[in-house]
């Protein structure tokens, strides 16, 4: 008789405190902070949140997501992210490789995901596969795409003969993106005029100097300057009436005429199960780094006819997206 009254009391305390353990179980409310080398103006920022979505994870329901913008101004990026661990984050996402060796100066215990980069050439991982650090993520590099954006620019308009390529001699990564095109041009017969900017300032300037050698193409090497100016070398490049290969559609969808490279909603995406697996209690040093596996073509007919050029249907067919 005891027994039973003892087993009928547990199982009364063990149903009354049941609902409270769920409570704190689904009431647990993640922190994640962002650390964007640019502005407010993310066009990628949307397929995050979609994947956070997927994954059931609602902004101000069960995560809550602390953004923080440099604005361009890399000084800005270590008080930044030493904001986020102040604000006891359970991880922190970066768009760069910038602000990424911004946050782990600042932290090595709270896990950093990289959205786009080279955490490996940066010295932020210490291997693709096995990170060993408190960085992980995805990847843009090693790449070897300026070879083909110039074969299609070629492919697109036969007779040009000189390029002009705007890259960034401060980033290594930049460096590596236009060694790869001069590669390229021998083979395919081009010359490369070299347009370097390394602030936003300096690219008014590069194209205004560009006349005089009269090249008949435009080329920009990916990195995070060019994006951040991506709106202004378009419009540049349009007032030039260049024909210009970008490295991403974000390009293209500002008015410039193609573009081709890693899908950066893509990435953005899939960053998020990065997210997941670690406030799970994965850890980043042994989560591999994971390399693009979306490409794409998009084509802009508008700032075809804007500028008077006609692309190839046989280009046209193999386009990802054409923007009428």
């Amino acid at each position: 008789m005891n027994k039973k009254i003892i087993l009928c009391l547990l199982t009364t305390a063990l149903l009354s405190i049941a609902p409270f353990v769920e409570a704190q179980q689904t009431g647990k409310i993640s922190r994640i902070g962002i650390l964007f080398f640019g502005s407010r103006d993310q066009p990628h920022l949307a397929s995050f949140q979609r994947g956070l979505r997927e994954l059931g994870y609602v902004e101000g329901k069960n995560i809550v997501i602390e953004y923080r913008y440099a604005e361009g101004k890399t000084d800005r990026l270590p008080e930044l992210a030493a904001e986020l661990v102040r604000l006891k984050v359970d991880l922190i996402v970066t768009t760069t490789n910038r602000s990424a060796h911004a946050a782990q100066q600042v932290t090595n215990t709270v896990p950093i995901v990289l959205t786009t980069g080279d955490p490996v050439g940066g010295g932020l991982a210490a291997s693709l596969a096995r990170p060993g650090g408190n960085v992980t993520g995805l990847t843009v590099l090693p790449l070897d795409l300026g070879g083909k954006r110039l074969e299609l620019l070629k492919e697109a308009f036969p007779k040009s003969t000189r390029v002009a390529v705007l890259w960034n001699p401060a980033s290594q990564a930049s460096v590596t993106g236009f060694k790869e095109a001069q590669v390229a041009a021998q083979a395919l017969s081009l010359q490369l005029q070299s347009l370097e900017a390394r602030s936003g300032e300096e690219i008014g300037n590069v194209f205004a100097g560009a006349t005089k050698a009269r090249p008949n193409a435009f080329l920009t090497i990916l990195d995070p300057l060019t994006t951040l100016n991506s709106k202004r070398i378009v419009e540049l490049a349009a007032k030039k009436r260049w024909p210009g290969m970008y490295p991403t559609r974000q390009f293209v969808e500002e008015g410039g005429l193609m573009a081709y490279g890693v899908s950066i909603a893509d990435l953005y995406h899939r960053a998020a199960t990065y997210v997941d697996k670690i406030l799970k209690g994965a850890k980043p040093a042994d989560l591999p780094v994971e390399q693009p596996m979306k490409f794409e073509l998009v084509i802009n007919l508008k700032t075809a006819k804007q500028i008077g050029l006609t692309i190839p249907p046989n280009l046209l067919v193999r386009a990802d997206k054409v923007i009428k």
